[in-house]
């Protein structure tokens, strides 16, 4: 689908500005290219940075830099109206590519901890970027056809959880026009050209936990003189699965995960403390304070009952707010992809995955939806539901060999930006 895009046979303003799409697709595709072969970790995204800025003034666009560490804005006006805000996330993960690409990545990086370590647009960011940019040179190319305000965020750090953030403690609000209503997307392991939107908690609240409890050492053959902190991080195992089975109603969305447990150093020594990290998903802001409060609760408990000679540390990092789109600018944007789109329309299940991309507007104080488009050849996810594999057969985000097929999946997400901008933006 290269060569042919679903606004060939829209009408009225959105065909108007669509059509130039075949003239954006020119660059669009080997800019996505670039991005996939050079991407960047959280909080590093300046090479990524510096290009969008350049694109964005290629086309014409106000331009401000540096809000929050590499975040670029571009604002777009077009007289009295409506201000719109879309985002488009930047940053990359450390993952070793394995899609076999000739534009795979081969970066590696210096994270966070000092590590070296190899980077990949494993979660489809540097689709959400050249998306945005080509909506944006459409919408700043054919101003006469709408009036308002559209503000381009490329915002960085997502995967992290502490982007949005830093925009909005850099000074994001003083920096852009008083917002009406903000919007954003993402690519997911679905058929390319699908697009899906969802009313109402969409993904989840993730909280990750980094706890140390505390023993005391001894000689392995001497557990009488210990207090085996192995034992102890076990037992801790054992209970916190009980939060979801036992104190979690039925209806609710709970996902509790312990991901690591690191104790000990040898076979022969009891080692005098563990840690454990662990990882919680919520759908609901009192379930979830229920359940990290619960969280403690076990911990200290069981560190009582093995006779802890120091109360354990609780270390809560990498948190991401609940997705909750609201239903009146869900249902506006709904109503025009499903005239623009038509039968590609889905509606989008609730997901466990989480973004921080609602941190903006809830700084603003403005209403906001979020929606997925697919990424995955559709003859491949057909063969894969066919054979009753799709999980094991399409590979998902944050995976070596998640690879959004280039279209139609850069037209479609181009397309959505423009036709939900379009939403809002008076004629």
């Amino acid at each position: 689908m290269a060569e042919t895009s679903i606004a060939d046979s829209t009408t009225g303003r959105d065909g108007a500005i669509l059509a130039g799409l075949p003239a954006v697709r020119q660059w669009q595709e080997d800019f996505y290219r670039d991005l996939h072969r050079h991407p960047e970790l959280s909080h590093q995204e300046h090479r990524t940075a510096g290009l969008v800025a350049e694109k964005l003034r290629e086309s014409g666009i106000e331009v401000r830099e540096g809000i929050g560490g590499t975040g670029v804005i571009g604002i777009i006006r077009a007289g009295e109206g409506p201000v719109v805000l879309l985002r488009a996330d930047m940053d990359a993960l450390p993952v070793q590519e394995a899609t076999g690409l000739a534009y795979a990545s081969t970066e590696r990086a210096i994270d966070a901890s000092g590590n070296e370590v190899p980077v990949m647009h494993a979660c489809g960011h540097d689709v959400h970027v050249t998306c945005l940019l080509g909506a944006s040179e459409l919408l700043a190319r054919h101003a006469e056809q709408w009036n308002g305000t559209v503000i381009a965020l490329f915002q960085p750090a997502e995967e992290v959880g502490d982007g949005a953030r830093g925009m909005v403690n850099d000074g994001l609000r003083e920096a852009i026009p008083d917002v009406d209503v903000a919007m954003a997307q993402h690519v997911l392991p679905l058929p390319a050209g699908v697009v899906g939107t969802h009313r109402g908690p969409f993904l989840a609240a993730a909280d990750s936990m980094r706890i140390t409890v505390f023993g005391r050492g001894a000689h392995g053959s001497m557990p009488q003189a210990a207090v085996d902190s192995v034992v102890l991080a076990a037992m801790i195992v054992i209970r916190l699965q009980t939060i979801v089975s036992r104190e979690v109603a039925a209806a609710d969305t709970v996902v509790l995960t312990v991901g690591s447990i690191r104790a000990g150093t040898k076979s022969n020594v009891i080692g005098d403390r563990a840690v454990l990290e662990l990882n919680l998903r919520t759908f609901d802001e009192s379930t979830r304070t229920s359940v990290l409060n619960a969280i403690r609760r076990i911990v200290i408990a069981e560190c009582q009952a093995s006779d802890s000679p120091e109360e354990p540390e609780f270390e809560l990092y990498d948190s991401f707010p609940l997705t909750v789109n609201d239903d009146e600018v869900t249902g506006r944007v709904h109503d025009a992809f499903a005239r623009h789109f038509g039968a590609r329309l889905h509606a989008m299940p609730q997901g466990a995955a989480s973004e921080d991309f609602s941190d903006i507007p809830t700084a603003l104080g403005v209403p906001f939806t979020y929606w997925g488009i697919g990424g995955i050849d559709e003859q491949h996810y057909r063969r894969a539901v066919q054979n009753g594999r799709v999980s094991q057969d399409i590979p998902v985000n944050h995976s070596p060999g998640f690879a959004p097929v280039i279209q139609p999946t850069l037209d479609t997400g181009t397309e959505a930006l423009v036709v939900a901008a379009l939403a809002w933006l008076a004629p």
